[in-house]
């Protein structure tokens, strides 16, 4: 079965996959590779077209897994990689992207993000992120583990003629089930600006915790709770998740997963097992 071509749209109106392939802890062993190459062409093959990494995955090494599996198809992919905070000063931005940029084998990345907020004053990066884009090496850029605090220093940069950091293109954060923090102040901000919010970690890596509404619906759908839990992350509007996978009955669980609609009832059960937040929270981080 093909995945769906359901996209949302960034700030400028390009449009994004909601559905990704993750790739946190490839490319971390040798003996693993062959399995983790094949995985991500299963998913290519089953219709994913985005694909997200950082070079602190494998330190490099998921992107260059990623450069093996999409040999031949690079075009029509949205790959998104991320900078590590340490990279992120006005001189260390432009290296960073040039090495993800070989490791990867292409000659841009359509969002590159920010890993998470560090000891460079974030207008040295975005300066650098702008060049990035005036330069065809990079199409967006976006920032990671940003709290809505954090989004609002963002958004409020002024920059280059591309907008300063109103033109920030995403935000990805820890976002399941478990961890709803995000819906309280966060997301709602960012469907404000039409900024989508990419879901890393939707299931939790595997460690949901069963409970009666959720099995229910399951049951009801004929699928498993994390098909559930990935169809109701898919469900929000302007959230994309990013499952990883590294057996194939987990890449077409993944993939099968966005054919599922769940209906009134269904979130409500699942709202009554998972209840989203009444109060702020800290942002969650793995």
């Amino acid at each position: 079965m093909a995945a769906s071509s359901r996209t949302t749209p960034l700030p400028d109106g390009t449009p994004m996959p909601v559905f990704g392939l993750g790739t946190w802890r490839m490319g971390e062993s040798a003996r693993a590779r062959a399995a983790e190459v094949a995985a991500l062409k299963l998913g290519l093959d089953l219709g994913a077209t985005l694909i997200d990494t950082a070079e602190m995955y494998g330190e490099g090494g998921a992107e260059e897994i990623i450069a093996e599996a999409v040999q031949g198809r690079r075009d029509g992919l949205f790959l998104v990689s991320k900078v590590y905070p340490h990279n992120a000063s006005r001189a260390g931005v432009v290296a960073a992207c040039e090495r993800s940029l070989k490791r990867l084998k292409t000659d841009r990345i359509e969002l590159y993000l920010l890993h998470w907020s560090g000891s460079h004053p974030f207008a040295e990066t975005l300066a650098r992120f702008e060049q990035l884009v005036k330069a065809g090496k990079i199409r967006h850029w976006g920032v990671s583990n940003f709290d809505h605090g954090d989004m609002e220093e963002v958004w409020g940069l002024k920059g280059g003629p591309n907008g300063g950091g109103g033109a920030c293109a995403s935000d990805q954060v820890l976002y399941n089930l478990t961890r709803r923090g995000p819906e309280f102040d966060l997301i709602p901000a960012a469907r404000k600006r039409s900024m989508p919010i990419m879901a890393y970690s939707p299931l939790e890596q595997g460690r949901l915790t069963r409970k009666p509404g959720l099995e229910a619906v399951a049951k009801r759908h004929g699928v498993s709770i994390y098909q559930v839990a990935l169809a109701w992350t898919l469900a929000q509007p302007g959230v994309i998740a990013i499952p990883k996978a590294t057996k194939p009955e987990h890449v077409r669980e993944n993939i099968a997963a966005q054919d599922i609609k769940l209906t009134k009832e269904d979130l409500a059960a699942i709202d009554r097992d998972f209840p989203p937040p009444k109060s702020k929270t800290s942002l969650g981080m793995l």
